[in-house]
């Protein structure tokens, strides 16, 4: 193991835990995938059980590359990196594949995972180099409200769930970074307004917004105010997780003997932390799964305060509540407490620019993990100096 992270640098914890939930993720993807495999390979169970580790790989590679780099160059990165999210949000949505009725894809890349990265690093950038002139509303509009705005804004009408949830992220991040609590509510207060605004919108002219009217079908679904057989109907990916739960009990029916995933929609992305649960049970399967997440939100709240950069800061505990958040996104729809969202679990879920750009963020975590290692070091020589 010292071995291994003589080539391998920053905090062990975060690499042993990743290590960890990209095991996880290759057993039960193997699992899950059985729907899959008897309707587009034959039965051949082995093929998307390759494909994923190809995948995995691929995005441990990345994670190695990012995570020797020097955390400023991401900043100046990042500058790039909005123009271009947004250049490939806005092309997306007029020639990307549709998945129902939203436009999401472009060349098998999805532009959205590019954007939540890069946007949560541009505004630590800015929100570190502009601290002081953020104080005037102004500037705070121009340099944090516009580009919030137009990359959550460019997500929204293909995929709600993912815009909504980066700007809570951006949100913490804004809060995190001391900003007056009166810009923070003006921009809650416009944001609910703006949404509002924009279903009525959807319910009045349906071509101009398409998905608005899924949008408040889920939460009617959700809350029990749609009608009876409509409920029944949009609900039952609900009714079998909910099931798939209840049949693994506390420790599971065991590896590869879960019966849901043969007819569970997803069950290899959206549910698979139901599949996990079904198989190993809430205390053995569920129980890690969530454990493993909230000792990297730990670990990312310690290295965001071992550093004395505030733009290092920003970046790891942005990027670090991004990917935990969005785990308790998608378990709180597996287990029924959220309306269904279609959020991978990172680093669980089968999937490509979604793992390859968790791994991106991991890499940049463990960046500045890297330095903050350092200097740890640095001051515990010079402590043994100064008793000698």
């Amino acid at each position: 193991m010292n071995t291994l992270f003589k080539y391998l640098k920053g905090d062990r914890v975060v690499w042993v835990v990743t290590l960890l939930l990209s095991v996880i993720s290759i057993l039960i993807v193997y699992s899950s995938t059985s729907q899959l495999s008897y309707k587009f390979k034959g039965g051949n169970t082995e093929a998307y059980l390759m494909k994923h580790v190809f995948i995995m790989g691929l995005g441990f590679l990345v994670m190695i590359y990012v995570h020797k780099l020097n955390f400023k160059y991401f900043s100046r990165l990042s500058q790039i990196g909005v123009i271009a999210s947004a250049a490939l949000l806005f092309i997306t949505l007029l020639m990307g594949t549709s998945v129902n009725s939203a436009s999401r894809w472009i060349l098998g890349f999805q532009p959205s995972d590019l954007a939540k990265i890069t946007l949560i690093v541009y505004l630590a950038r800015q929100l570190s180099m502009y601290k002081t002139e953020l104080k005037v509303f102004k500037t705070f509009a121009l340099k944090i409200l516009l580009p919030i705005a137009v990359i959550c804004g460019l997500i929204l009408p293909a995929d709600f769930s993912t815009s909504m949830m980066l700007f809570v992220d951006c949100m913490v991040l804004i809060f995190i970074a001391n900003i007056s609590m009166k810009f923070i509510g003006i921009t809650l207060g416009s944001a609910v307004m703006g949404f509002l605004l924009l279903l009525l919108l959807g319910v009045a002219f349906p071509k101009l917004l398409p998905r608005a009217k899924t949008w408040s079908s889920r939460v009617a679904t959700f809350i029990g105010a749609g009608e009876a057989e409509d409920t029944a109907d949009k609900n039952y990916q609900t009714n079998l997780a909910n099931s798939a739960i209840a049949s693994g009990g506390l420790f599971g029916n065991g590896p590869g003997k879960g019966k849901t995933k043969y007819i569970l929609p997803s069950a290899w992305a959206d549910f698979i932390f139901v599949s996990f649960v079904e198989e190993y049970g809430s205390l053995l399967g569920g129980g890690t799964l969530i454990l493993l997440y909230l000792i990297i939100l730990f670990r990312v709240i310690k290295i965001a305060t071992g550093t004395e950069n505030n733009f290092a800061r920003l970046l790891v505990f942005g990027l670090g509540f991004s990917i935990v958040f969005q785990a308790f996104l998608n378990m709180g729809v597996g287990v029924n407490l959220l309306p269904v969202t279609g959020q991978p679990l990172p680093l669980v879920s089968m999937g490509g620019t979604s793992i390859l750009f968790t791994c991106v963020a991991i890499g940049m975590i463990l960046s500045v993990s890297t330095t903050v290692f350092k200097q740890e070091v640095e001051q515990q020589k010079k402590g043994k100096h100064a008793v000698a």
